[in-house]
């Protein structure tokens, strides 16, 4: 075994850090009879030789020995370095324009060479992938299907041998996993799409086992999104049925595997958690694969979400969850009932769903409302509430045992606190008393501090709370993050009883983040107004200041507390000159906004920023031209090319478009445009931030304001 090895100087050859030298006893380590260092081997393997999908000298020269333990069958894990075997050759670049275009001088040549080179290293040797599908280890037969599908060179050949195992395999994953090859290969070879596709559409009516039709209809939709049939709701629910009420539900036991300190390990554990207690978790990634095929047909997969959310199957509900936070962070859509529906699930004794609902209800902000009612509810019942004697995901304790001590559920874990988040989040004034008791414990989610904002006057009961924990806050390495959100919460309540302890902050903060403390300080003060007179000679004195979002912020807090012109005004202008960076010109520029007609002076020195490269300055200049000099025709060329631009700068630019009102009727077609699309303005493909869904739909009532204002002015 393993013939050759010492031949290969593994020295000279590298890998993500640094000479390979080590490589030779981690492919001893993959045919280890000891569970432990094959594991450990593996992980070392992914984490050096193939360190995020990466192909180096050393990953290439692996390869032949990687084919040689697949083919040896004493060797145990076979199907884990199948499925290495598969990632490191199945990465496929665009087209072979990729590689002419980079020279034999390019620094990124060697590694796109090597993605070409590993995938004909495995095509030359594949043939062993045919025997793995009828090999007795079920782990070998599920993980060959894929390797045939991405790096046997006959794809024909392949596709033949995929469809006659079906006929006689029995093992539930790996009939779905010859699917998934089947469908596969029908994506990456047009000349068998069709072919594949009517045998796909075949299996879905024709198969006995629900499954294997779900999965057959699961491809055909993949491989034909075109082609979808009108009835995919229907069909898909009743066999969703099929599948709970024939499923056999005794869990089958896991092989033992060694425990090993390893990521792999780890992720393998996290997987098995997510499927245990479930009779066919297998569902999950067939309806994932179905719903990116039904892609934009929103309305077809809310109808397949709420019927999952109906389903007595908790597991379909835990899925119908998950799919539903990716469907609604991309597209627009009518969402009322699916978040009901989600809230209702904050009751079920099964952790793992309630976890699932509060992880999703905490994105939604105004979305959320239709399961505030569920919210409050939840937070209402405490601990004692349906499965608060279990220990929460990732934590410890029951829930109930915090209770116990004194200590608030809420506070600490998502588990405890994220349905307060979603809550506060709604605008739920049902959020501050909760609230209030969570500023008595002695940690606070910071994003419950900034969901303050969102509560109205209701919330201004929380002011002495904040103001003690303000007080409270030590002038150590974690000023800031402590008390910058204690900071906008006060901001957010007007809590101006609280200037004796924001003064402090802006007063004695040390050099460490100083600029940081002093701006969230001075956004405070600027809240308070006229409240924060005493303030008025610190922020005369930082006017001055070298940090511009210190000073910016200085001249909006002094211009709140007295609304004099005289010191403000050539304290902001004085960022507004050449070689200013772009984002001290923008602070500067959005000052003046907010101060209005009165900075009407500053309007010259704002002009040359609408003609700057960098599109934020003109963006902001162009919105504060409009707002203190009531001149449209200058701004809105500026905010509309931008609009086109960046769509990132929508929400700032809707903003100034339905403040102008009439003087914008020019963007009519534009607002319009925007409010038709289906897909979320800031939707990024495998990313996603707390915060999307609700700036989208703040652009979507700021269009509809704009709208509306442009239209009574029309007449």
């Amino acid at each position: 075994m393993l013939t050759g090895i010492e031949e290969v100087d593994w020295a000279s050859l590298g890998h993500a850090y640094g000479p390979a030298d080590d490589v030779p006893e981690l492919l001893r380590g993959l045919a280890s009879a000891d569970p432990a260092e094959r594991e450990t081997a593996l992980d070392g393997m992914y984490g050096a030789v193939h360190h995020q999908g990466d192909v180096y000298d050393s990953t290439l020269a692996c390869i032949p020995f990687l084919l040689e333990l697949v083919a040896d069958p004493a060797v145990q894990d076979r199907g884990c370095i199948v499925e290495l075997l598969t990632s490191i050759g199945g990465i496929e670049l665009d087209d072979d324009e990729e590689l002419d275009e980079l020279g034999s001088d390019d620094e990124e040549f060697i590694p796109a060479a090597n993605y070409a080179m590993a995938a004909a290293a495995i095509a030359a040797g594949a043939d062993v992938f045919l025997g793995l599908v009828s090999d007795p280890d079920p782990e070998v037969r599920l993980a060959a299907p894929c390797a045939l599908a991405s790096l046997h060179p006959e794809p024909a050949r392949v596709l033949s041998l995929l469809r006659e195992r079906l006929t006689v395999e029995r093992d539930t994953e790996v009939r779905l996993a010859l699917v998934a090859a089947v469908g596969r290969i029908a994506l990456r070879h047009a000349s068998l799409r069709a072919e594949t596709v009517d045998w796909l559409d075949w299996l879905a009516r024709a198969a006995q086992d629900p499954g294997l039709r779900l999965a057959a209809l699961a491809q055909r939709a993949r491989c034909a999104p075109g082609d979808i049939p009108d009835d995919v709701v229907p069909w898909v629910t009743g066999l969703l049925e099929e599948i709970r009420t024939s499923v056999n539900r005794s869990a089958a036991p896991g092989a033992e595997r060694a425990a090993a300190p390893t990521l792999i390990g780890q992720v393998r554990e996290l997987l098995e958690e997510h499927a245990a207690g479930r009779p066919a978790p297998w569902t999950e990634e067939l309806l994932r694969t179905l719903h990116t095929a039904l892609d934009d047909r929103v309305d077809d997969r809310i109808a397949l979400i709420l019927a999952q959310l109906r389903s007595p199957d908790w597991g379909q509900r835990s899925d119908a969850i998950w799919l539903c936070g990716g469907l609604i962070r991309v597209w627009r859509g009518r969402y009322e009932e699916v978040v009901r529906l989600v809230g209702a699930q904050l009751q079920d004794p099964e952790p793992r769903l309630r976890e699932a609902a509060t992880s999703f209800l905490e994105r939604l902000f105004e979305l959320g409302a239709p399961a505030a009612d569920a919210l409050a509810s939840r937070l209402a019942a405490g601990p004692g509430a349906a499965g608060a004697a279990v220990a929460e995901p990732g934590g410890t304790e029951p829930a109930g045992a915090a209770h116990a001590t004194g200590q608030s559920p809420f506070v600490g874990r998502s588990g405890r606190d994220g349905a307060l988040l979603a809550l506060a989040r709604a605008g739920d004034a049902r959020a501050v008393p909760l609230l209030a008791r969570a500023l008595e414990e002695a940690e606070v989610r910071r994003e419950l501090l900034y969901a303050v904002d969102g509560l109205g006057p209701s919330a201004a009961m929380l002011a002495p709370l904040l103001r003690r924990r303000l007080a409270e806050v030590e002038f150590d390495e974690r000023l800031y993050d402590r008390a910058a959100p204690l900071l906008y919460a006060l901001a957010a309540v007007r809590g101006a009883q609280a200037l004796p302890e924001v003064l402090r902050m802006l007063r004695e903060a040390p050099a460490n983040r100083r600029d940081w403390v002093r701006e969230a300080a001075l956004r405070t003060l600027a809240a308070f107004g006229p409240a924060a007179r005493e303030a008025v000679p610190d922020m005369r004195r930082l006017l001055a200041a070298e940090s511009a979002s210190v000073a910016t912020a200085a001249a909006r807090a002094l211009w709140a507390a007295e609304g004099d012109r005289e010191d403000v005004l050539p304290a902001l202008e004085r960022w507004l000159r050449p070689g200013t960076s772009g984002a001290d010109w923008c602070a500067a520029a959005k000052a003046l906004g907010e101060i209005g007609p009165a900075a009407a002076s500053a309007a010259p020195a704002l002009r040359p920023g609408l003609v700057s490269r960098d599109l934020w300055v003109r963006v902001r200049s162009a919105a504060a031209l409009w707002r203190v000099s009531g001149e449209a025709s200058a701004s809105l060329p500026v905010l509309l090319a931008a609009w086109e631009e960046n769509r990132h700068a929508r929400v700032d630019i809707a903003e100034c478009l339905a403040e102008m009102g009439p003087a914008a009727s020019q963007a009519q077609l534009v607002v319009l445009t925007e409010l038709t699309r289906r897909r979320r303005h800031n939707a990024r493909e495998g990313s996603s931030g707390s915060h999307d869904i609700h700036l989208d739909e703040k652009l979507l009532t700021l269009c509809r304001a704009a709208l509306a204002r442009m239209e009574r002015g029309a007449f």
